[in-house]
């Protein structure tokens, strides 16, 4: 009889993570960019032109945020598993003791737990400590490049939303139109986001509206107050 493969929210905290966070980011920071700029009295062009370097310096910041702090977590991920061979090589009892002491802590009872421990270090010693003592598994192992891509890619794709919505509305309209664009798309991203994680879409949609209509407040309020429209 087959068995089935379950599929666990876990699975996705890695891309899912990235992917929200430069779609939430494009979206906030552009449209921010651009209503704090309309509110300065600036021209359509100029507008335009803002949202677009927005656009792109924001992408290249993203991925490089991503890939360093990612990075960092690799390097250390590393070293935790290049100490943890040196000790299975010093000493593969005590090892061996540590690990099925881990599994007793969790229910086993000892003969089992030692059992077990052995079984799991005769097929692979270093995999079974990294999974069952340091917390590391191939779910979530940091991929550096991945993770930059996916926030490079999702930024843009979120910051082009409030650029196009600028591109095509009058400038007397720039500041309602890219407001409400971007709130209803982040309350949209927020729902389906926290749809996909398992948890509430209300919950989800609510908290980057609430900072989405912050981020636009403030940097209308810069724009209003230090622009030529001041």
């Amino acid at each position: 009889m087959a068995t089935q493969k379950e599929r666990h929210y876990t699975s996705r905290i890695g891309w899912l993570r990235a992917a929200v966070l430069g779609a939430n980011d494009g979206i906030v920071s552009t449209a921010s960019l651009i209503v704090g700029v309309a509110a300065s009295s600036a021209t359509h062009g100029s507008i335009v032109l803002t949202g677009l370097a927005g656009c792109v310096a924001g992408a290249m910041s993203m991925a490089a945020g991503e890939y360093v702090s990612v990075s960092s977590q690799a390097d250390t991920e590393r070293a935790d598993l290049v100490r943890e061979q040196g000790e299975l090589d010093r000493d593969y009892d005590d090892e061996r003791r540590e690990l099925a002491e881990i599994y007793r802590q969790r229910g086993l009872e000892p003969d089992l737990a030692l059992t077990v421990a052995d079984q799991l270090m005769a097929h692979d010693a270093l995999a079974a400590h990294a999974r069952d003592e340091l917390g590391l598994s191939t779910v979530h192992r940091a991929r550096p490049i991945q993770a930059a891509l996916a926030s490079a890619l999702t930024f843009l794709a979120g910051a082009l939303l409030p650029v196009l919505l600028t591109v095509f509305s009058p400038w007397e309209w720039v500041i309602p139109v890219v407001g409400s664009g971007a709130l209803l798309a982040l309350a949209l991203l927020g729902g389906v986001s926290a749809r996909v994680g398992g948890a509430s879409m209300l919950m989800g949609a609510a908290r980057v509206v609430f900072w989405g209509v912050l981020a636009m407040l403030f940097t209308a309020a810069v724009g209003k107050l230090f622009g030529g429209g001041g």
